[in-house]
Parts: structure tokens; C-alpha cells; sequence
């Protein structure tokens, strides 16, 4: 008798809230909360539900949700139609355990919900927050790193662990060892797949070939190669920090001035950053290496590759790289995990009397294990080296060079669209754009931290923020690692989007028919793999 009096209850409600639009979405219960004052209105539905049972609760607590903001606001001024397929509230169990009383089905409630806003979920206990990634279609991921993975890659790492010791994984490694050389163009090269990020492949690189209270020459340009001479700071090096304004590249004049005046070669390394990705700066080596070969200057040159190697023209053995890093979530299209640590001979032979702390980081544990043939001193990461073995296949399937010349084609169309969008460039000069990252200057009355977050939300859409001295006034395009024309097209209509949404004056379309023009006309020139 009383599961019916219960019954007819619930029907009741429903059929006076039956204007009421419900969503029932992958099992997962989404509403826009509006305000305070909903908490009594949507309290009175659950309470009595609760006794009856957690499910029904759910529905009509969210039902109590969406009936008060609309209420309270305004915002039903049509019948919404009805969107909870029956069958949900049909297959319904009702029961009384005694248990089912108003604590044991908890909801947490963000601060910062708002209808018409910023689109927040309802977290039930043992569920988590929905996504908004998880929404319709996919995310279009265009940060210069972390980059879209391939799904050969994906399916590649999608396999159980296995016994790094075991004869399968030495000689995985073995073939990776003898690759990975190949996209920093080295043949003398000693490679380190270590299990960490760029920031550590730094870490390895300096403290493996330096010792505290070295000299060493270090070019601020940007925020990542800010945070490289802070790392060098504070592992007791003697810094000399060229800096150059956000936007210009290295300033190599001044690296001269100071390799020709150390007659003692009191400088120990050139430290550089080869791409700078919050400015979209990119800086050319050769011309470091010729200014150090003119004066016969003996300083190791330790580069940052993290952004560029296997996306831009990168040449170990020619322009005298001695230590060069990159990381596994750049043009790698990898998950991060894998710093590549690439030592040359002059590298190696200093490590051995460098006199800097190092453990986990220590290239002669790595040497110990090759020597041994099973390679890894460290558990690495199985899954990202059959990852890593199936990006490098991928690769050279493409062809390194044409991989190169398609970054060079993309960031050509995404500088057009920029310039068709009437805006300007971060980067001060041709010679140091970038063709992996577009660093986009925005008008003073606009704040690029809300294209960004529009863009994220509204769009689903992921461009890199601006970051320290050009935060808010900057937007980043990345265009690197995995990613073909019609991808980037459509990042840019949705970039147009953006600016139109947030009050500049841009054409819809120009953008994108400027860079389709110039990808259409470049297509003959770049080898198929067809």
C-alpha cells in the first residue's frame, strides 16, 4: 500500500512539472544550476525520493535542479519537450530499504556553476566529473605539445607489461638506440631514452658534462628558456644570461663579443634553446656553431630540441651539437615520458669528469647497461617504447624530410591566415618564425587568455595560452607532430570563430581561404606516400 501511495506521489509530480525538459545522457545526469535559492525547491523532490529509491532520487533531484533555474530566471518560455526516454523511469525498482534515507546519496556542487556559463556536472559518489572533452565529437588539441597520437601509436601501446630483462624488450631497445639517431641526423650520437620529461632531459644534459661553478653562456628568449637558466641557476652554474625581447631570437651578436674576448676559454658550454614556443621564435644553430669553429673556442653546445627535432631542420653532426634533447609528447606524437638525451663524443668524454650530483640522471649507469646488452639500469616504460617504435615508423614511412617540409607548409599557412586575419605575429622577423608554433599577437582591448578559454569551451577547442611577459596578450596555434591540412583548417575556422565571438573584427573565412590557397597550390610539391 505504500509503495502505491509512493507511486502515485512521483506521477503527481511529474505531471505538474511536465512542462519540465529533462536530459538523460550516457547514464550520467547533467544540469546548469543557477542559483542558491534552488537548493529548497530541488530539496523537497529528494528528499522523499530518497526513501524510495537512489536512482528515481537522482532524476528528480536534477529535475529539481532545472525546473528552479528556470523558474528563477526566466528561461522556459516554450513547453520543453521531454527527453528522459521512459523506459528510465519505467524499469524503476522501488523498494524501502531502511537504509535509504537522505545522507547515503551525495551530490557536490562547484562553486562557479552557472546557467548560460560555464558548463559544470553534477559529481555523484563513486562517478566522476564529466568532461567536457567528453562531450560530442573530439577535442582539437592545437597546444604546441602535448600533440594528437596517432592511433597506430595508440594501439600500439594498448598491451599488457612485460619483464623489461626478458630478450624481448633488449632488443626493442636495441633497435630504438640505433633509429632515434636518425632524426637528429647523427651517426657519433650516444642516445638516452630516459624515463622523464624535457625538463629532466635539461637536467641531464647539464649535470652530466658540467660541474658546479662552470661558466656557461645562456639565452633568455622566452618562458621555456627561462625556465632552463633558472634550473641552471640552481644547479650552481656561473650563468651568463644574453637576454633578448620576447619575440627576437638569440642575440648572437653578443654571443661573439664574449667568445672573443675568452681568450682562457673560461666558458664551458653554450646553452640555446633552438624553438622557444611561447614566442614562436626559432634560432639558427649553424650560426652558433660558426662563431664558436672562428675562434676556435673548444665550449660545448648543449641545445633544447624539445619543440623542433623531427618537426624542423635539425643537423647534429654538421652544425657540432654536442648535447641535444628532446621530449616524447612533441613532434614525436607520443604520451610524455621519454626524454631523449642525444650525446656527442666531446659529451661523453666529459661526463666523465664532471663533477655535478647526478643519480637517476647519470649517463654511465645507461653506458654500464649497454655495455650488458639489456640497455635499462631503470624500469622504463614498456607501453611508450612500443609506442616510440611505432612513431618512428611512421616517420621514416613519411620520409624525414617530407615530415619536415609538411611542418614548413603548415606553419606557412597558418602565418597567411594570421596575416589575413589583420593581425600580426609575435615573432619580430621572418628568419625566426617558427613552423611549429604560431605565437598570435591580439589587439590591446582583448585579452588572449579569454580567446583561449572561449575557445576550450565553447569550441572544444585547445590553443596554448600566453605565457608570463606576453600572458593575455598572445594566443598559441601549434602545429606539430601528427596533424595534416584539413586538421588545421578547421583549427583556424574555429580560431575565426573565436575572434568574432570575442569582439575583433575579423572576416569569417578569410583566414582559412588564405592558408586553403596556399596548401592547395603546395601539395605537387611535397613527395606522397602514395
Amino acid at each position: 500500500m505504500v509503495e502505491l501511495i509512493y507511486t502515485i506521489y512521483i506521477c503527481a509530480l511529474f505531471l505538474c512539472c511536465g512542462w519540465l525538459k529533462l536530459r538523460y545522457q550516457f547514464s550520467k545526469l547533467v544540469c546548469h544550476i543557477s542559483s542558491k535559492d534552488f537548493y529548497l525547491f530541488a530539496l523537497s523532490f529528494y528528499y522523499h525520493s530518497a526513501l524510495v529509491n537512489k536512482r528515481l532520487a537522482c532524476l528528480l533531484f536534477y529535475a529539481g535542479i532545472q525546473c528552479s533555474s528556470q523558474l528563477l530566471l526566466g528561461h522556459s518560455k516554450s513547453k520543453p519537450e521531454l527527453s528522459v526516454p521512459s523506459s528510465s523511469i519505467l524499469s524503476l525498482k522501488l523498494s524501502f530499504p531502511p537504509s535509504a534515507t537522505l545522507h547515503k546519496t551525495r551530490f557536490s556542487f562547484p562553486r562557479d556553476c552557472l546557467v548560460g556559463g560555464d558548463k559544470n556536472w553534477l559529481k555523484f559518489e563513486g562517478r566522476e566529473k564529466m568532461d567536457y572533452v567528453n562531450g560530442p565529437g573530439r577535442n582539437h588539441l592545437f597546444v604546441p605539445g602535448p600533440v594528437n597520437i596517432p592511433e597506430q601509436v595508440i594501439r600500439a601501446m594498448n598491451r599488457n607489461n612485460e619483464d623489461y630483462r626478458s630478450p624481448a624488450v633488449p632488443a626493442l631497445t636495441k633497435t630504438l638506440l640505433e633509429d632515434i639517431k636518425k632524426i637528429f641526423k647523427t651517426t657519433t650520437g650516444t642516445p638516452f631514452l630516459i624515463p622523464t620529461t624535457g625538463t629532466g632531459a635539461w637536467e641531464s644534459a647539464l649535470t652530466n658534462t658540467l660541474s658546479p661553478g662552470d661558466r656557461i653562456v645562456s639565452f633568455l628568449i622566452g618562458q621555456f628558456s627561462l625556465l632552463w637558466i633558472d634550473q641552471q641557476q640552481r644547479l650552481k652554474f656561473n650563468v651568463d644570461v644574453v637576454e633578448s625581447d620576447w619575440g627576437e631570437g638569440a642575440k648572437l651578436d653578443v654571443l661573439e663579443s664574449k667568445i672573443a674576448s675568452d681568450n682562457a676559454h673560461t666558458i664551458k658550454a653554450i646553452c640555446i634553446v633552438h624553438n622557444e614556443t611561447a614566442t614562436g621564435v626559432t634560432n639558427n644553430l649553424a650560426k652558433v656553431r660558426q662563431i664558436l669553429d672562428s675562434y676556435h673556442h673548444p665550449a660545448l653546445l648543449i641545445v633544447d630540441g624539445v619543440s623542433s627535432i623531427c618537426a624542423l631542420d635539425f643537423r647534429m653532426d654538421e652544425w657540432g651539437v654536442d648535447v641535444a634533447i628532446t621530449g616524447s609528447q612533441k613532434a614525436l606524437s607520443l604520451p610524455t615520458g621519454i626524454g631523449i638525451v642525444m650525446a656527442g663524443p666531446k659529451a661523453i668524454e666529459a661526463s666523465k669528469t664532471a663533477q655535478s650530483l647526478r643519480v637517476f640522471f647519470d649517463w654511465k649507469d645507461y653506458l654500464k647497461f649497454y655495455q650488458l646488452g639489456t640497455y635499462w639500469p631503470y624500469t622504463p616504460s614498456i607501453q611508450l617504447l612500443y609506442g616510440l617504435r611505432t612513431a618512428l615508423d611512421l616517420i621514416f614511412e613519411e620520409g624525414l624530410e617530407n615530415v619536415i617540409a609538411r611542418h614548413s607548409r603548415l606553419g606557412k599557412a597558418t602565418r597567411l591566415a594570421v596575416e589575413a586575419w589583420g593581425l600580426k605575429n609575435c615573432t619580430q622577423k621572418e628568419e625566426w618564425y617558427s613552423d611549429t608554433v604560431t605565437a598570435v599577437l591580439v589587439p590591446p582591448y582583448i585579452d588572449s587568455t579569454e580567446v583561449v578559454r572561449r575557445a576550450w569551451k565553447r569550441y572544444n577547442l585547445s590553443l596554448g595560452l600566453g605565457l608570463n611577459k606576453v600572458a593575455g596578450k598572445v594566443f598559441r596555434i601549434g602545429h606539430l607532430g601528427n596533424v595534416n591540412e584539413l586538421q588545421l583548417l578547421g583549427c583556424l575556422a574555429g580560431v575565426e570563430m573565436i575572434l568574432k565571438d570575442v569582439g575583433y573584427p575579423v572576416k569569417l573565412g578569410s583566414g582559412v581561404a588564405a592558408a586553403s590557397a596556399y596548401l592547395q597550390n603546395t601539395i605537387p610539391l611535397i613527395p606522397s606516400r602514395i
